[in-house]
């Protein structure tokens, strides 16, 4: 049978191409399968491929998972819900985000209190005694994916602080220089009390555990991509069925 392959971050350098069809020689295929397949006719991925994140149809997949005929199966390295009663923001966004418009995008007249968490992209880096410096990092997602990971996120956070009223998780993606903020999670609420801190600190953590976002960091000796080290469990799908 016939699938379709999506990599990204070090697998889609690897192989020099973001997107394949790849045959697979069963009926009855499964994740692990799929590995076997891409390794054999790609041995320069097989070890990338044996450590990478797998995705189904834009869900995590795990090793004893079917795959059927034109499914899209997406491989990545680790990564570096909703109510319809308050607004809630899912973006990648291509351009700077203005922080006062993403506030203003999710206060109500109920909203006494907003937490915004932004991550920065940082020039120098102490490591071991030693000052990296960084010209700038290139951010790429599997976007269908991180846009449903990041509505999982939101829909976690309200199930721990349901007093959180709007909230917005907006991913920068692509070329950012020194000083640009590459990531704002705000939550509001009715008052400070009411899980809007608690719910950006989570939103951060989280959103590096299972939204497939990875960032190239461009240094003035090279470059490499960053990759995480958590590993999805069954509990990250958003169906755990």
């Amino acid at each position: 049978m016939q699938i379709h392959v999506l990599l990204f971050a070090t697998l889609k350098d690897l192989a020099g191409r973001n997107r394949l069809v790849l045959n697979v020689p069963l009926e009855n295929a499964t994740i692990t399968d799929v590995r076997e397949a891409l390794s054999s006719e790609y041995p320069a991925l097989k070890a990338n491929v044996q450590a990478a994140i797998a995705a189904v149809n834009e869900e995590y997949a795990f090793p004893n998972d079917a795959v059927h005929e034109g499914d899209n199966v997406a491989f990545f390295p680790p990564v570096s819900g909703g109510s319809a009663d308050y607004p809630e923001i899912f973006r990648l966004a291509p351009e700077p985000v203005s922080t006062d418009e993403l506030v203003a995008a999710i206060t109500i007249p109920a909203t006494g209190a907003v937490c915004v968490f932004s991550g920065m992209v940082r020039g120098e880096t102490t490591q071991s005694g030693d000052v990296l410096h960084t010209q700038n990092l290139e951010y790429e997602a599997y976007e269908p994916m991180a846009v449903a990971k990041m509505r999982q996120v939101a829909s976690e956070i309200r199930e721990r602080w349901p007093l959180v009223q709007g909230i917005a998780i907006v991913q920068r993606v692509g070329k950012l220089d020194v000083g640009q903020n590459t990531i704002l999670i705000a939550c509001s609420s009715g008052h400070r009390d009411q899980g809007c801190f608690e719910a950006a600190r989570y939103g951060i953590d989280r959103l590096k555990e299972i939204v497939p976002v990875w960032k190239k960091e461009v240094r003035p000796d090279g470059q490499s991509w960053v990759e995480g080290h958590y590993m999805p469990t069954l509990d990250d799908r958003s169906n755990k069925d």
